[in-house]
């Protein structure tokens, strides 16, 4: 079965764009670490932020622009660790851990937002973290990082950062959008599936 197309299957090309602005972040003396946990520590305090005040629909408008940001952080991190010498065993565990916490804090702000609710987003959060727990054990069977779409970490900061440009430009949700939780739960679950599928795959094709 061919994995499903994902946001993420851009990111080389993402990468070749940020790397003349990696060098000079590179030069000026700041690490992957740093960059990683600033990325968290935003998107928890607008994730935060944005939660205590669900009714500034206005305040939804940031989610887009710092989704693409987000992005940029990630790509970055990861190529200041690989292309300038900075991989470390705090590293992995920092940028596996603090995606899973921004990815949570970002998505909780919907919770308070009509039509959705604690069961739905509750949902999405649980089973994106546990999509990111697929796709970290790959290493532990001898496949490398998994990134199977479909509903893979770029596809939900892409259908996050749409419904907060959505409620920030209209004020509200229409109730059909119910029904968005649900499908991309089911996207997700399909997601977990195809990286422990594809994982225990290539472990028993490798010697």
């Amino acid at each position: 079965m061919p994995n499903m197309i994902s946001i993420y299957q851009l990111k080389p090309r993402f990468q070749a764009l940020l790397r003349p602005i990696v060098g000079r972040i590179a030069a000026a003396g700041v690490t992957a670490n740093q960059v990683t946990l600033a990325a968290m520590g935003v998107s928890i305090a607008l994730g935060v932020w944005l939660f205590l005040h669900p009714d500034t629909s206005g305040g939804f408008l940031l989610l887009p622009l710092w989704m693409f940001l987000r992005m940029a952080f990630n790509a970055v991190d990861g190529m200041l660790a690989r292309e300038f010498g900075q991989q470390s065993a705090l590293g992995a565990y920092l940028n596996e851990l603090s995606d899973v916490i921004a990815d949570a804090a970002l998505y909780l702000p919907f919770v308070g937002i009509a039509p959705f609710g604690w069961g739905s987003v509750g949902a999405v959060i649980f089973l994106a973290a546990v999509s990111e727990m697929a796709g970290a054990l790959g290493p532990m069977v001898g496949s490398p990082r998994r990134y199977d779409g479909p509903m893979g970490k770029s596809d939900r900061a892409f259908l996050f950062g749409a419904l907060g440009l959505w409620l920030g430009l209209a004020g509200s949700l229409p109730a059909w959008a119910a029904w968005i939780m649900p499908a991309a739960a089911l996207a997700i679950l399909f997601n977990i599936f195809n990286r422990v599928r594809s994982g225990v795959d290539l472990a028993r094709r490798t010697p």
